[in-house]
């Protein structure tokens, strides 16, 4: 059972490294074949309307919704130090369903995609701040914790400035989310490989 849960904590390890890495990669893909696609005028979900941007847009989310999935298991696994890090790690993982349902259900399907679209950049900070905190409270993981407040801090944060556009405060904050995932998915690889 030991091997098994191992294993579950490496693949989710990679899960969380690689979604990050794939779905930014696709997004800028996507944003490259849209010549129409502006940084000022548009949010990042017009991307997923038509044609081939489209198609590289929504398959980034799903792709990254599925592989959060993943990673957001071996989340709720790995961190059970406390009440709030098991609700942090269930809301990750809603977070993640949430990722993949705008992909899903692109702008073309009208307020379903405004409302997973909320959910998505709701959940996200909530979770983090959630597990962060947790975090913090166990000595051995207050780095880890004190990165996690430091995205939902600038998850929420960004959407505070006047921006021209949707699609600023949107890369932003998934940036910053994606340099939690990949440090906490190598944390999760590294505790999978130490036994």
């Amino acid at each position: 059972m030991a091997d098994l849960n191992q294993l579950l904590m490496r693949i989710a390890g990679l899960c969380g490294i690689t979604a990050p890495i794939i779905s930014i990669s696709l997004i800028l893909l996507a944003i490259h074949n849209a010549p129409w696609f502006s940084w000022t005028g548009n949010a990042l979900s017009d991307l997923g309307v038509e044609g081939s941007p489209a198609v590289l847009f929504n398959t980034s989310l799903i792709i990254g919704g599925l592989l959060t999935t993943v990673f957001a298991i071996g989340l709720i696994q790995a961190l059970r130090i406390h009440i709030l890090s098991r609700v942090g790690s269930m809301l990750f993982l809603l977070d993640a369903f949430a990722l993949c349902a705008i992909g899903v259900f692109p702008e073309t399907v009208g307020r379903l995609h405004f409302y997973v679209s909320v959910a998505f950049f709701t959940l996200l900070p909530l979770s983090l701040l959630l597990t962060g905190l947790a975090m913090v409270l166990e000595t051995t993981k207050r780095r880890w914790g004190l990165l996690a407040i430091i995205v939902a801090v600038i998850a929420v944060g960004t959407w505070m400035f006047r921006w021209p556009s949707a699609a600023i405060p949107e890369f932003i904050a998934s940036l910053a989310a994606s340099s939690w995932s990949i440090f906490s998915g190598i944390k999760l690889y590294k505790q999978s490989t130490n036994g």
